[in-house]
């Protein structure tokens, strides 16, 4: 089942218009092999690269949505914002991965499929402000997201350690 973090709505259930409008626009990226294979990838505390990739492509894409912006260069950039297959905390490259995945994804999405300016940018500047100034407001939303997106993980992760914790006591 996909499903953003904290939406009632199922992505995959086509029960919404939102649904239904949202996985014409990433149906072809959700299901690929190199997409799929980010379920095996740690992203934030206990939520894979993929399931953060979701909540990153479908906020962003509502948000767009919302202001009239290019949604759906905002969920397909969103969702490829990440495509990297290390652990970032294993990898070795230290505090260069910030700088450097960015790029790697770049890379592996440009393999994947034929990206628009505004998602390249979208992918490379994800990091801001720390990298690079975006072109478009759309970078500017999914860089923020995001970093709300992380933020809203890693909360969710706390809260279900500690709802598991409290069941001994």
């Amino acid at each position: 089942m996909v499903k953003a973090l904290a939406s009632r709505i199922r992505l995959s259930s086509q029960d919404t218009d939102i649904a239904v409008e949202y996985y014409r626009e990433v149906e072809d990226l959700l299901f690929s092999p190199e997409v799929v294979k980010l379920e095996d990838c740690p992203q934030h505390m206990d939520f894979s690269r993929l399931q953060h990739s979701i909540n990153v492509s479908y906020y962003s894409f509502i948000i767009c949505r919302r202001l009239r912006l290019n949604a759906r260069a905002a969920a397909r950039g969103g969702l490829l914002h990440d495509l990297f297959y290390y652990d970032w905390r294993e990898s070795g490259t230290g505090r260069r991965h910030i700088s450097l995945h960015p790029q790697i994804a770049l890379e592996n999405a440009e393999n994947l499929t034929e990206l628009t300016d505004m998602e390249r940018d979208i992918i490379v500047k994800h990091m801001w402000p720390m990298f690079g100034v975006p072109k478009c407001r759309e970078s500017y939303i999914v860089s923020l997201v995001d970093k709300l997106c992380a933020i809203m993980e890693a909360a969710a992760s706390v809260h279900r350690t500690v709802s598991d914790s409290m069941k001994f006591i």
